[in-house]
């Protein structure tokens, strides 16, 4: 298997609102927030929804991989409800084979709640449910051993039973990858997410945002020393000024595309990380990952929702 992706399996439901919607509810735009069962259901009931679709950072990203064709499976926790028996076979229609096993579980199927503004911009309120509940005993070492790369995502960082799990993965693994996720997710785990770049990752996704945060930079200058420093693989995306790769001392940057109709940025970084991991593992050069990467978030922000 090319590769095996590691996440909260979310079910996403997609509702248009406006800028005073977020500020009613004390909520910061752009950004993921977790809320219990209770504050969710309240979001819900006073929202109207477009669209319900199998989501999950990490498991969009192995969805776009699966559509370039590549061999992919994900690991993902949901319960053996209608919500947990749509999200598996919304991973086994585009072909990626859903590595676990669901069972009666006490919460039910994780699901996020994104609000998206007129600007097209998305804030995420995620109720875990039993996705946050993911641990080792979810992830076997012979799947991690036969896949080229495992590819993680930040929010696994936000319950403490995941970090087993995301342990087990890196110990086992030929090569990891990891998104950094959220800005805020950043500043919860930043001294343990400084730890895993500089000592246990290979590849680095983050946004201009993130990464900042987590080198506590000024700028970008700033950035780009930091990140030369750890002599890992740091891929950055920075909206309208394109996305960058630092690799060890090389740096390459790409612009990013022009004159598109933007719908929704939901997605945007998932499937820039599906490109470019496309041509990681294809033996592609970086510039033509980084151009995989922008070509397919132009593509996933010019519709709704987080899937091509």
């Amino acid at each position: 298997m090319k590769v095996l992706g590691i996440g909260n399996a979310i079910i996403d439901i997609l509702c248009r609102v406006s800028d005073n919607f977020l500020i009613e509810n004390s909520l910061k735009k752009s950004t993921m927030k977790l809320v219990d069962e209770l504050e969710f259901k309240r979001l819900l009931s006073s929202v109207k929804i477009e669209e319900t679709i199998s989501g999950g950072s990490v498991a969009n990203s192995i969805v776009g991989l699966s559509q370039l064709k590549n061999e992919v499976g994900f690991i993902g926790k949901v319960n053996d409800d209608d919500l947990g028996q749509k999200y598996e076979d919304g991973l086994k229609k585009e072909n990626v084979k859903y590595l676990y096993s669901k069972k009666k579980e006490p919460l039910p199927t994780g699901s996020c709640l994104i609000l998206i503004t007129p600007d097209s911009e998305r804030t995420m309120c995620t109720f875990l449910g039993t996705a946050g509940k993911i641990n080792d005993d979810d992830v076997f070492i012979d799947h991690i051993r036969n896949s080229d790369l495992i590819f993680l995502e930040g929010y696994l960082w936000d319950e403490g039973g995941p970090k087993k799990a995301f342990d087990k993965a890196i110990i086992n693994a030929k090569r990891t990858a990891m998104s950094l996720s959220d800005l805020f997710c950043v500043e919860r785990h930043k001294p343990h997410f400084l730890e895993l770049v500089r000592n246990k990752l290979d590849i680095i996704f983050a946004n201009e945002q993130e990464i900042k945060s987590l080198f506590q930079a000024k700028s970008f200058n700033e950035v780009v020393s930091f990140s030369k420093q750890t002599k890992k693989n740091i891929i950055i995306t920075r909206g309208k000024d394109g996305a960058v790769s630092i690799n060890k001392d090389i740096i390459i940057e790409c612009k990013a595309q022009n004159n598109l109709q933007i719908k929704d940025l939901t997605g945007a970084g998932d499937l820039f990380a599906a490109g470019y991991l496309h041509g990681i593992i294809n033996n592609l050069s970086i510039k033509e990952s980084l151009l995989k990467g922008t070509e397919l978030s132009a593509k996933i922000i010019q519709k709704i929702g987080a899937r091509i």
